[in-house]
């Protein structure tokens, strides 16, 4: 394929994972919204209120950026899970694959249209958000960096883990028993300064703590690690997790039998 063909099949699989998600908003893009709204309400005001001040912002304030980024991560990752997988257990995959295609092509549509979700979903939440604070971003490039990085490397994620599966209730496994815990327990609803001495060593090995501290910072200026270390640490995992994707893609890994 000529890269005029090769841009044509690229943009095609995202404009066709764009309209999947977009013609059932009131099950991808509302359901967030509404979740959301609930934690500024409930840990926000109700909470909030009894707990003060953090890091020199108001609770609210403060759990804004893990919020954000807690609703782009789940999205990226289970839009592609999801889609990717019917598109497996339909033997669509399978037409791709035969095709001209190049295997980075469609994971790169795959997970672009991903992307597309989670950023569009995390937008939503931060305009919700305006709502029961103000904001403003001290560091552009870095909000726009670190959340554009952390869609990506969800969105891939989910990916392989559609490939891995079998059935269906594989793809809600890594969600709930690996997505969950890692995000609650990533600093989106406290800083780990508050933390005891080895806690603290513990939740230096979680990674989504690194992607929401970042991404505060590039909103409140504030971060309870090194932010360049975390952005190198994320642009390291979305090159592995890419080549291991492209790899299994290449493959047939869970679609060949």
């Amino acid at each position: 394929m000529n890269p005029r063909q090769i841009l044509i099949a690229l943009w095609t699989l995202v404009v066709k994972e764009v309209r999947r998600f977009t013609r059932i908003w009131p099950q991808t893009l509302l359901p967030p919204s509404i979740t959301m709204t609930m934690y500024f309400i409930i840990f926000g005001n109700l909470i909030g209120s009894r707990v003060g001040e953090m890091d020199g912002f108001s609770y609210m304030a403060y759990i804004v950026p893990g919020l954000i980024m807690m609703s782009v991560i789940t999205n990226s990752y289970s839009n592609v899970a999801s889609s990717f997988f019917s598109n497996k257990f339909q033997r669509s995959v399978e037409e791709m694959m035969v095709s001209p295609m190049p295997s980075w092509v469609i994971l790169g549509g795959f997970v672009l249209g991903g992307m597309t979700r989670g950023l569009g979903v995390g937008l939503i939440v931060t305009l919700v958000s305006l709502f029961f604070t103000d904001l403003t971003i001290h560091h552009p490039l870095v909000t726009v960096g670190v959340v554009t990085m952390t869609a990506a490397l969800f969105s891939i994620g989910g990916f392989i883990n559609a490939l891995l599966a079998n059935k269906f209730d594989d793809i809600s496994i890594v969600p709930i028993f690996v997505l969950t815990p890692l995000t609650y327990l990533g600093g989106v609803f406290y800083s780990i300064d508050m933390l005891p001495d080895f806690w603290q060593g513990v939740s230096m090995i979680n990674p989504i703590l690194y992607m929401v501290n970042a991404f505060r910072y590039g909103i409140l200026g504030v971060s309870d690690i090194p932010v360049g270390g975390a952005l190198v640490a994320v642009a390291l995992f979305i090159m592995a997790f890419f080549a291991v994707a492209l790899w299994m893609l290449e493959r047939g890994k869970g679609i060949r039998s």
